[in-house]
């Protein structure tokens, strides 16, 4: 296994950022009635993502702490594939742009599921 000096180095961590800033970007075109709700929510929670791992990673030197902050950051993908759902329901984005955004949140939740089975590998 390489070991990584900063969770800054985890693709996971990469690809919720990549995730994020795609969703960022998608909800620009959102109505603007949607501001203060689903644009704020799945905005919110596709950042809280990355953010979930980088304290994960300061939480290493307790395994159990580092699991919880991982699943947290489990838990912020699945309420986003829920806010993705809401936006294709609204007609906000295609079906194309729905799986893309889904299937990073899935890659996303199957790296995080392995960092959480080999948790004593990441911890001090």
């Amino acid at each position: 296994m390489v070991y990584v000096k900063s969770y800054k180095e985890l693709e996971v961590y990469k690809v919720s950022r990549e995730l994020a800033l795609e969703i960022f970007i998608i909800t620009k075109s959102f109505p603007k009635e949607e501001k203060y709700s689903l644009t704020d929510q799945i905005r919110r929670s596709s950042r809280s993502i990355g953010a979930q791992i980088a304290e994960s990673w300061g939480k290493r030197i307790y395994v159990k702490h580092f699991v919880s902050k991982l699943t947290d950051a489990d838990s912020e993908q699945f309420e986003t594939q829920h806010w993705i759902e809401v936006s294709k329901e609204c007609n906000y984005i295609d079906d194309e742009t729905r799986l893309h955004l889904l299937n990073k949140c899935e890659s996303i939740g199957k790296m995080l599921q392995s960092m959480i089975n080999k948790a004593n590998l990441f911890c001090k």
